[in-house]
């Protein structure tokens, strides 16, 4: 990803139900006003309406802001099989909004072939986009054993990916997160910066200052200079203040790490 130091904000930040009522061109243009570098579309949050991604596309760029497209599209399906129509769609969305990033999950990826792993190269080079994957809350794609195996097969078959490093998701499969940075922090490219707090059924997403993991460690130990985005629930009703002291606060966090 060629960029240093941005701050991007996730739209799904902004609650599920606020974006499809607002949609996210709306909120691209709140990102900017408040001050963020650039904007995670979400794939499952697009309406689809003709000409959305475009609309979407022209906002951004009028901004001047960075761009990521997140797909929730898994790679690999429930059988184990490459879904290569799910890369298709997810790089026919990044081209469409002129995004330079397209982050997605392996899914049920258990061993892959090498047929497989070298379609997947030959699908992506050439391509004037990053494919990133990220760590998500599952037990498939979501520890430390199941990415390391990815990585080493991907990268034996001659393909070589980033990886976006989501600080938070670990918890939900009680891997530890400081370790995980310090085994892939070279291949980081991209980071959500998600703290965690531990309610009596589950996990939920909270701003770094509030988080019980230790991620002051995490962002020493992974590369200063990495884009770094914002996926924590941000509301209140002055939604534009809020956004815009969450992203001052990421930016001091990084500087004092």
């Amino acid at each position: 990803m060629n960029s240093f130091n941005q701050i991007i904000i996730s739209l799904s930040s902004f609650g599920a139900s606020e974006v499809r009522r607002h949609g996210q061109r709306w909120f691209v243009e709140l990102c900017h006003a408040a001050g963020a570098d650039g904007v995670e579309i979400r794939g499952e949050l697009l309406q689809g309406r003709n000409n959305e991604l475009a609309e979407l596309a022209t906002a951004v760029r009028d901004a001047g802001m960075a761009c990521v497209y997140s797909s929730p599209e898994m790679l690999w399906d429930q059988t184990g099989a490459l879904n290569l129509p799910a890369l298709e769609r997810g790089l026919a969305g990044a081209i469409a909004l002129n995004a330079p990033v397209l982050k997605m999950s392996i899914g049920a990826f258990s061993s892959a072939n090498a047929e497989e792993l070298n379609t997947m190269k030959q699908r992506l080079d050439g391509q004037n986009i990053s494919l990133l994957i990220e760590n998500d809350q599952t037990a498939t794609a979501g520890t430390l054993d199941c990415l390391q195996q990815f990585f080493s097969e991907a990268d034996a078959s001659g393909l070589t990916l980033g990886m976006t490093f989501d600080m938070g998701n670990w918890h939900w499969q009680g891997e530890c997160p400081l370790q995980a940075a310090q085994v892939f922090a070279a291949r980081v490219r991209y980071v959500h910066c998600k703290g965690v707090q531990r309610q009596p059924a589950r996990w939920v997403a909270v701003p770094l200052t509030d988080s019980v993991a230790p991620w002051r460690a995490i962002l020493r130990t992974l590369p200063r200079s990495l884009p770094c985005a914002i996926e924590y629930p941000l509301v209140g009703d002055d939604l534009l203040s809020v956004t815009r002291a969450a992203i001052d606060e990421l930016r001091n966090l990084k500087e004092k790490s």
